[in-house]
């Protein structure tokens, strides 16, 4: 017993033990190379890795490390340190945070969810499409954990509908003193939704069971025996976190990792003294957006063969089954009300900015940025000018000369409130990728990414995209258990040396690999959609590992196959750009 809280103790400690010994236990990393810089720097990467994998400190806590830890071992002043914090990709990913803030505090997300599920059919293939489409187009604009955590109570919502025409259906079949047309149809197709009530073509009022979100039970499976209609609940759950996931992949400010490897490749062109970066938010979409949606429809049909496995399953077509659930769906659309004119305006600011970030760079002389002086304006620009607006722009349409009874007139108030943008904003991340730039500095400064790339270059044996598939197996299997983006910080300035050691351009092995990050589907832990829906319920681990085994080992082979096709057609992945070439030329 005093063993067992001997441990029970220990395991309660386990995060001060971990934050107080790793630096003690990493002490002879400052002894090699007579404690030279590339000693001090793996130090301070490696006490930095142990605390994103462990969770010890907050990972938004450790990212501050370097601000203190840098300046002290001699790698970088306090001011080069803390200069990475705030850089152009930093203020366009809080730029993009803002905008994507004032989408979900004026509910407009929801909306378009609702929208376009209320042009699918009941059937489980088409519910289950109708549910991913929103949520992979979301993705790609507010945050992902935003996303799947206002989708799955509509698919709530859907599911306890279907379960309850299921029961309808089972009681009247094993009833055989109830005639098939004392069944009541709840909500026929003529039914008309108005102001939140159902009401039939007579006008009369009719009372209909869950009809809104908060009405619903959190896991409709209680007291279920029905197989398929738990395999339904499980494959449309699991496939809202894994359009989530590709969604994030589908554009610049998608998900962290795609502004960290935009970020630490800035800083490796910059070394070379390349100002043009080749990626911008334009040059990611034409590549990620077919990506993802190529990833995603990938993903229907593998949970289709998963889990809808036989064609008469709580899935299959009906009118019935149609009509209530296009009702309950009906019912949630109607309760946002008319469009208003402060949801028309953030809307209209995010078309704006989405225009501005795809036409500023279009290649060659093409883009409103060659208006300006050369390498001046990037995406961070429009991404901040827009955000600031949205803390200017009405959210009504002034009544300048309406007064109220007492004389008075109505405040008028932003689109946006700072208070609604320090709520829904994850600042952590900021700090997140700030942290990684400063590493990534530090690791080129002291020389510990040219030191690790050229020990790796053992690996030329292989042909450059068999060594990209094996890296991104690799990424992909460790961000199933740490941060995809803490995990996306670490590699970025080695892989940036491998590939230019191997004669490939900086970016041929950061950009696959940093996609491949998204690519955690097999563990609930792995992101936070993955958690989102597993606290549903409705899947267990296995089912997740199940599925999500197959979609890693697909999906990393889709990517390289539109990394060697289309991505080297927009990229010229295998060209090493001649300042590189010629300062690499010199220095062998």
């Amino acid at each position: 017993m005093t063993v067992r809280n001997f441990f029970r103790d220990l395991l309660y400690l386990k995060d001060i033990l971990i934050v107080v010994l790793t630096p003690i236990i990493l002490l002879p990393f400052l002894l090699v190379d007579g404690a030279g810089e590339v000693g001090k720097c793996a130090y301070c990467v490696c006490m930095m890795a142990i605390f994103w994998i462990t969770e010890a400190l907050p990972i938004a806590v450790t990212s501050l490390i370097p601000v203190f830890l840098f300046p002290i071992v001699g790698i970088l002043s306090v001011k080069d340190t803390s200069h990475e914090y705030i850089n152009d990709t930093n203020m366009l990913f809080v730029g993009g945070l803002i905008v994507a803030a004032a989408i979900e505090h004026w509910n407009i997300h929801r909306r378009i969810a609702l929208k376009i599920l209320l042009k699918v059919g009941s059937e489980a293939k088409w519910l289950m499409l109708g549910l991913m489409g929103p949520t992979w187009f979301l993705s790609m604009w507010i945050s992902n954990t935003a996303t799947t955590a206002m989708m799955v109570p509509i698919a709530n919502a859907i599911l306890m509908q279907l379960k309850n025409t299921e029961d309808e259906y089972k009681n009247t079949f094993d009833n055989s003193a109830l005639e098939l047309d004392d069944v009541a149809v709840k909500v026929p197709p003529e039914d008309v939704i108005t102001n939140g009530e159902t009401k039939n073509i007579n006008g009369e009022i009719k009372k209909t069971d869950a009809t809104t979100l908060d009405d619903i039970p959190d896991n409709v499976l209680e007291n279920n025996t029905n197989e398929s209609f738990t395999r339904l609940c499980k494959c449309l759950t699991l496939s809202i976190a894994y359009a989530a996931n590709c969604g994030g992949i589908g554009s610049l400010t998608g998900t962290g990792p795609n502004l960290v490897m935009k970020g630490q490749l800035d800083i490796v062109l910059e070394e070379y003294g390349i100002t043009q970066s080749t990626i911008t938010f334009a040059s990611w979409m034409g590549f990620g957006v077919p990506l993802s949606f190529t990833l995603v429809i990938i993903v229907w049909i593998w949970l289709q063969i998963m889990f809808l496995r036989c064609n008469n399953c709580c899935g299959s077509s009906n009118p019935e089954r149609e009509a209530r659930v296009k009702a309950a769906i009906q019912r949630e659309y109607v309760k946002l009300g008319p469009i208003t004119f402060g949801q028309g305006a953030v809307l209209g600011h995010f078309i704006i900015l989405a225009i501005l970030w795809v036409t500023r760079d279009m290649g060659g002389e093409y883009g409103w940025g060659k208006l300006f002086k050369e390498g001046y304006v990037k995406d961070g620009v429009p991404a901040v000018f827009i955000a600031t607006l949205l803390f200017i722009f009405p959210s009504k349409v002034p009544e300048a000369f309406c007064r109220r009874i007492d004389g008075t007139r109505e405040p008028l108030k932003p689109l946006l409130s700072w208070r609604a943008a320090v709520e829904k904003v994850p600042w952590g991340v900021v700090f997140l990728l700030g942290g990684g730039f400063a590493m990534a500095k530090a690791s080129k400064e002291s020389g510990l990414s040219a030191w690790v790339g050229e020990k790796l270059s053992v690996l030329d044996f292989l042909e450059p995209w068999v060594l990209n598939l094996v890296l991104c197996y690799i990424i992909a299997a460790m961000t199933e258990v740490t941060s995809n983006t803490a995990t996306c910080t670490l590699m970025m300035p080695i892989l940036a040396n491998l590939a230019v050691h191997l004669r490939q351009s900086p970016i041929y092995l950061m950009y696959p690999t940093a996609i491949a990050t998204s690519f955690a589907f097999m563990l609930p832990v792995a992101t936070p959609p993955n958690a989102v829906i597993f606290s549903y319920g409705y899947v267990k681990v296995t089912d997740m590992v199940k599925a999500g085994f197959v979609l890693n080992v697909i999906c990393v082979l889709v990517l390289i196959g539109f990394t060697e096709t289309l991505g080297n057609s927009l990229f010229d992945f295998h060209t090493l750009p001649p300042e590189i070439a010629s300062h690499y030329n010199d220095t062998a």
